[in-house]
Formats: C-alpha cells, sequence, structure tokens
C-alpha cells in the first residue's frame, strides 16, 4: 500500500508541477512524437492502476492541491503535521479495512466459481464415460481415439512435438495450435498430469480426444484469464512426433 501510493504521488507531483507552471494541465488533442506516445501510455496505465487499486475515493483536485502547497513555500498549507499524521493514519486504517473487504468478495466469488465448476465437470465426466468409444482410466483420465496411429509410443523421458485444441465445457476455446500454425514441443512430463498420461497411451500418428478432470489439469488455483478454479478441460491431441 504504501509503495502503491508513493508511486502515484510522485506521477500527480510531475502533473502538479506542470500545472503550476501553465495555469492548468495542457491538453493534447493528438500524439505526434514517441515520447507524447508513451507519456500519455503511461498515463493511462497509472490511470487504470489508481481506478482499480486504490480502496477509497481520491479527490484528485485535493490531490494535486496538497502536492503543490508542500512544494512551494508561498502557498498555504491547510493541515499541521499533527493533523496530517492524524488523518494519514486513520486513511491506512481505513484502506486496509476496504482492500480486505475486497479480498474477502473476490475470496467468496472464487469459492462459489470452484464449486459450480468442479459439480460440472463430475456431472459431465459421469455422463461422458457411458458414452460410445470412451475410456476412463484408474486415474480418472477419459479419451476417445479419434484416429490410431502406429508409430512408437514416448516415455517420460521422451520430448513430443503436438498439435492440440483446448476447449472448456461450453465449448470454448482458450488455446489452439492449429490456429497459431505450428505445433508445439515439450517434455512429455512437463505439462498438466492428464497430458502426461493420455501421451503414454497414444502411438506417434494417433490423434485423441482427452476429458481432463480438474485434478489431473489446473486443480483448485486455475490458471489464466479462461481456466477458472475446478475447470474440467478437454483436448483434441495429435502426436506428431516422438524425440
Amino acid at each position: 500500500m504504501k509503495f502503491l501510493i508513493a508511486s502515484f504521488f510522485l506521477i500527480f507531483l510531475g502533473f502538479a508541477l506542470q500545472s503550476c507552471q501553465s495555469n492548468g494541465p495542457k491538453e493534447v488533442k493528438e500524439l505526434e512524437t514517441f515520447e507524447e506516445k508513451y507519456s500519455y501510455a503511461l498515463g493511462l496505465d497509472v490511470g487504470e492502476q489508481f481506478k482499480n487499486r486504490m480502496p477509497l475515493d481520491v479527490d484528485i483536485d485535493i490531490l494535486v492541491q496538497g502536492i503543490l502547497d508542500t512544494a512551494y513555500a508561498d502557498r498555504t498549507i491547510l493541515l499541521d503535521k499533527n493533523e496530517t499524521a492524524e488523518v494519514l493514519r486513520q486513511f491506512r486504517t481505513k484502506a486496509n479495512e476496504a482492500f480486505k473487504r475486497k479480498q474477502a468478495e473476490q475470496a467468496a466469488g472464487k469459492d462459489s466459481t470452484a464449486a459450480l465448476n468442479l459439480k460440472e465437470g463430475r456431472e459431465f465426466l459421469a455422463a461422458n464415460k457411458n458414452k460410445d468409444g470412451v475410456v476412463t482410466t484408474k486415474t480418472g483420465l477419459q479419451y476417445m481415439v479419434l484416429k490410431e496411429g502406429s508409430g512408437e509410443k514416448p516415455g517420460t523421458s521422451n520430448r513430443v512435438k503436438v498439435h492440440y485444441r483446448g476447449t472448456l465445457l461450453d465449448g470454448k476455446e482458450f488455446d489452439s495450435s492449429y490456429k497459431r500454425g505450428e505445433p508445439i514441443e515439450f517434455p512429455v512430463t512437463g505439462v498438466i498430469a492428464g497430458w502426461t498420461e493420455a501421451l503414454q497411451l497414444m502411438n506417434t500418428g494417433s490423434k485423441y480426444k482427452l476429458f481432463i478432470p480438474s485434478e489431473l489439469a489446473y486443480g483448485a488455483r486455475g490458471t489464466g484469464a479462461d481456466i477458472g478454479p475446478n475447470a474440467t478441460l478437454i483436448f483434441e491431441v495429435e502426436l506428431l512426433e516422438v524425440k
């Protein structure tokens, strides 16, 4: 919190000094030079952080006035040192309380999402295991052979080259090497547990459809913007080469 506030104060100090010199902030309609563009980009970034991370509302005009009153000796300071210290103490207390409330709200939302994802995943896998062509392993991994290859199977010491497409249960695609136009290469043990298990079942040239329960994927933590906590994942995986 202290670092955050200090960072914003320094940036607004620069803004305030410029405002004092020119009797108001300069408004630019077009960005021509690189300096103008990165200056504006930095401003957007700071503004976004200020909007999303400052736990209490701040009056920007009064904030700037406080900076100016401190920076220039001929200006009147409206709070003495004792009053300033007490107000800042109260601010830190209130900001900390607001931050904790926000964290609790986010955690409650995440817990709710995690519970819902877990329930939906279990229901999906329970129904899916009875479909024609679906095989369920001892770990709970489910797969369907779309194309059976005839090449060698990889082991835990191998690297593999694959094409793949990943989707959520609602069909939303979150990743695809096909869309990127090139396969990916990685160690068999360098991926989620569901992939590591499935790859060792596949002959080179095979294409499988994998239904991976959350405990064999990213678990309660989830990953990225699309894969939430306890999400069950579906992949189409094509094993191109074993190295």
